[in-house]
């Protein structure tokens, strides 16, 4: 897995890279620092209030229960290849992040975060001399210009084999036109999207004047795990105006990395041989780290309108702490011909090696907020300075300035600028120069040059003065029998630097940025948040100048949204509001009958009754299709798949084994009168699958992408995005109707497109992992709902009519038709069961990939998607009953499938599972 500096912004993966002075990257506690959410917003917005003002720490435990949902976007821009156009696709990564604070006691406080996070683009591997050819293209032209590939660059002709490099007698490169060019270019190599999860949950407790907080968590990725634990307290004296606080974490990471398919054969990897495993095709490298971290602050209101707070921190780290998919380049040159005494360009021979970073890293951080009310303009100013320093020698400082401005209405303003500026690790160099050969001649004791024979590279000869082969005995060997070539002895690795790194974000620079952040606080206790900031980075914005070259300076831009919701300020015992759990919960405390429940994977399955009320929910579904491949309802064997299931062409060679998908999706429901609701749900997906070799498959064409190794394949990010209009057609005491229209956005991305491997072009990936139809769509439907005491049901039907004859990969997925019917049953007031069966029909695809596809297997061809398929369900919902939870609605079914018929061959389904929560008010 490469990295990005969106790992290093982002929760969790600061640990990874080890990266914590990048101004985006600040853990404490050895726990990576959260990025500002919804609720930070409130707490900022609140400490302009007058006569207001809490510390960061204070208004955090002071904070009312809450739930967060906020989607993050980054996007890098494209890096400078210089002389070669660069088609690749920068790094990109969706971020989604759900977390609140609930109270289990007035003193006892409950905390959780989850995140989720897909990544995929460019990223850089090593730098390089430009000359050299780092990034080489490919032999396809668009628009008469020649592109770079679209992944790792070093088995074309690779700069990192037997290929020379001119230099003058002062090690400067050469370009071919003869002239010196001493540019650094930085080697780019793209990969598939990547899933990270993270979990992480805290028990606090308060005391009139203290108070202490226990929390840990996890991080865990296809490649790397990182889990936590933490102790923090605070003391408040001096009236509650001085607070002292302090904390301690521990954080221990383990990398398992997949090295690149390509970059790996030309990788000298001997430092960490002892550390590689070889597995299924795949070379994994393995390592532990260890982070220990503690750190004390200082509170101190200085007056009604000002606090000032400082903190100093220090963090100990040992253990693998390289990044096992970065290389650096090395330029080895022969010292006789280098000091021969003539004036003639040499030749240096371009290698890669895995970069070694020091096992040991201590790192101290001070930080200081300054925060002044300022009363004429209602408005509040944040002042932050960090300075770090470790020993390997990066001392960083990050100055923030934010303006926080109240306006009209309940919304508020932020914009903010931010610089930060960091020295270049002690080990870091764009490249190396080693004045030894990479490989020389292997010679006995007496000078003569030994031969390995070319079977058996352990059976050494030599030859005598006559040029004779001669065996360890001194016996003379025929060489009709045997074939030996010269047996070669690897670089002194002693004459190397003992840390070598080219990793750009060790080297020293700037980074400057401005942003801006709106929120909008609901009088119910809703607030809707969306942010954005620009970042430019550049050497020569480093604190005393320019040390590490343009060739690593690029933009990015962070943009968000989020919704917090205020439990305690949406007041549910005495609002008066009703949850979707069916329940009416009056200000005298009188419960009604309301509605009976729809199963939680009905979809526009209930409306809201009043003109003005809103709700606002969460829904989860996860899908799996695993075990047989199937041709209609019966299984097949692997000849049958091979010789029928790829349209009689020869591609059949894998199939998949699983298939996991996930998809998360924000509900927030307005009913503008008392007979229509709108409706707008943004997902977001991803999925994973896996596939294996098909017995008697036929072996890949020539300049075929082939899959290899352990590792699947995974897809993730935005997904398409409905807009519906729910239109109440009946309402009587006991039975309901009404008429569901929508459209279904495509701002789900259809183009995504496997990484390089050995040259070749993956194309695009399997139609079933892209993240949305690429197409509008119409989503029509139609749900009765009926109950009786005890007893509920209903039915619905609907479907998807695409709206477009194809999307912009050249096709389009087929209609779909679902009918669902079901029966419920109350337990208790706030309890109850649900039966549903569900049949639905799916066309198969019309048209197909109109840009390149690896054709692997059946999932790459358009007839074998959709068919008709039969599910039965099985449901809980619980419904708050009272308290300040009330309201609140949990509802969980459990699909399983009764029969598939599918078209062509597919993979079987194993199960679903959907959950949602929603209050509405």
């Amino acid at each position: 897995m490469s990295d990005h500096p969106v790992k290093t912004q982002f929760a969790g993966l600061c640990h990874k890279h080890q990266i914590r002075d990048c101004c985006l990257c600040q853990p404490e506690l050895g726990i990576p620092r959260k990025r500002n959410t919804a609720l930070h917003a409130l707490t900022s917005a609140a400490l302009v209030l007058p006569g207001l003002l809490l510390s960061t720490a204070e208004a955090a435990n002071a904070s009312l229960d809450s739930f967060n949902f906020q989607y993050n976007r980054f996007q890098e821009g494209k890096r400078n290849l210089f002389t070669v156009p660069n088609k690749l696709e920068p790094i990109q990564a969706d971020v989604i992040q759900a977390s609140g604070m609930v109270s289990l006691s007035d003193r006892v406080k409950f905390s959780f975060n989850y995140t989720r996070d897909v990544w995929s683009g460019a990223t850089p591997v090593t730098t390089s001399p430009l000359v050299s050819g780092g990034n080489n293209p490919i032999p396809k032209t668009e628009d008469g210009r020649t592109f770079i590939s679209g992944a790792s660059p070093f088995a074309t002709n690779p700069p990192f084999g037997s290929r020379a490099l001119k230099l003058d007698r002062d090690l400067n490169p050469i370009g071919q036109d003869g002239q010196v060019d001493t540019r650094a270019v930085e080697v780019l190599s793209s990969a598939s999207p990547e899933v990270r999860n993270a979990a992480d949950f805290g028990l606090g407790y308060e005391w009139n004047e203290a108070a202490v907080k226990f929390g840990g968590g996890v991080s865990i990725e296809n490649d790397f795990k990182s889990s936590y634990g933490n102790v923090s307290g605070r003391l408040d004296f001096n009236q509650k105006l001085t607070s002292i606080k302090s904390g301690f974490g521990y954080t221990s990471n383990e990398t398992s990395a997949i090295l690149d398919y390509d970059l790996s054969p030309y990788l000298t990897k001997t430092a960490f041989a002892s550390q590689i495993e070889s597995r299924g095709g795949s070379e994994i490298l393995h390592g532990k780290r260890q982070d220990w971290a503690a750190n004390i602050g200082l509170t101190q209101i200085l007056g009604k309108n000002s606090l000032i707070d400082a903190n100093i921190g220090y963090t100990h780290s040992n253990g693998f702490m390289e990044n096992p998919y970065k290389a650096m380049t090395v330029i080895f040159v022969d010292p006789e011909v280098l000091n021969n005494g003539l004036d003639t360009p040499i030749n240096g021979d371009v290698r890669a090696l895995l970069e070694q970073r020091p096992n040991i890293r201590n790192q101290v951080a001070i930080s200081a907020r300054y925060i002044q009310y300022i009363n004429p303009l209602d408005a509040a100013l944040h002042l932050d300075y960090k300075f770090s320093t470790d020993d390997w020698g990066i001392n960083t400082n990050t100055m923030t300035a934010n303006w926080i401005q109240p306006l009209a209405s309940g919304w508020t303003i932020t914009p903010r600028i931010r610089y930060h500026s960091q020295d270049a690790a002690n080990f870091y160099q764009p490249y190396l120069f080693s004045e030894q050969t990479f490989n020389a001649n292997a010679v006995d004791a007496l000078g003569r040059q030994v031969y390995e024979s070319i079977d058996n590279p352990d059976t050494l000869f030599v030859r005598d003065e006559n040029f004779n082969l001669l065996d360890g005995n001194g016996n003379l060997v025929d060489e009709a029998l045997i074939s030996v070539q010269p047996k070669k002895t690897q670089f002194d690795s002693e004459q190397l630097p003992d840390n070598f790194s080219s990793d750009h974000r060790l080297s020293g620079f700037g980074t400057l940025s401005g942003g801006v952040t709106l929120n909008k606080q609901f009088a119910k206790g809703i607030a809707l948040q969306a942010g954005f900031e620009y970042f430019t980075r550049q050497s020569a914005l480093q604190i005393g100048g320019d040390s590490g070259g343009s060739f690593g300076d690029f933009d990015f831009y962070v943009a968000s949204a989020a919704i917090s919701v205020n439990i305690e300020k949406l007041n549910f015992a005495d609002s008066g509001s009703t949850g979707s759990g069916g329940h009416d919960h009056s200000r005298h405390g009188k419960k009604k009958h309301h509605h009976g429940h729809v199963p939680a994977g009905v979809m526009f399955g209930h409306m809201l009754d009043k003109a003005g009320d809103f709700m606002v929910g969460y829904n989860f579904m996860y899908g799996r299709q695993a075990g047989d491949i199937l041709n209609g309802t019966q299984s097949v064997s692997d000849q049958a798949i091979v010789d029928q299931g790829c349209s009689d062409e020869l591609n059949c060679r894998f199939t998949p084994t699983y298939m996991n998908m996930k998809m998360h999706m924000l509900n927030i429901m307005y009913a503008p009168t008392n007979w229509m609701n709108v409706m707008l749900m943004p997902k977001f997906v991803d999925m994973e699958m896996n596939i294996r070799k098909l017995d008697g498959g036929p072996p890949a064409p020539p300049d075929v992408h082939e899959h290899t190794g352990i590792a699947g394949h995974t897809t993730g990010g935005v997904g398409d995005t409905t807009l519906s209009s729910l239109i109440k057609l009946y309402n009587a005491p006991g039975h309901r109707l009404h008429l569901g229209l929508g459209v279904s956005a495509p701002t789900g991305d259809t183009g995504l497109e496997f990484r390089r491997v050995f040259k070749i072009d993956g194309g695009l990936i399997h139609f079933g992992m892209q993240l949305g139809s690429g197409t509008w769509d119409f989503l029509p439907n139609l749900t009765y709902t009926g109950d009786y005491n005890r007893w509920s049901w209903g039915a619905q039907i609907g479907g998807v009519k695409r709206l477009e004859d194809q999307n912009k990969s050249g096709y389009r997925l087929g209609d779909t038709f679902q009918a669902t019917s079901w029966g419920g049953y109350r337990l208790t007031p706030w309890l109850s069961t649900s039966v549903r069966g569900i049949y639905t029909v799916q066309g198969s695809i019309h048209g197909d990939f109109n840009a390149l596809n690896g054709r692997a297997g059946p999932m790459d061809f358009p007839a074998n998607h959709g068919g008709q398929f039969w599910d039965v369900g099985f449901g809980v919902n619980a419904t708050v009953p009272k308290g300040k939870y009330a309201g609140n609605n949990l509802s969980f079914e459990w699909i399983q499938p009764v029969k598939d018929d599918v078209n062509g061959f597919r993979l079987e389904r194993k199960a679903a599972l959907a959950a949602t929560w929603s209050y509405h008010f």
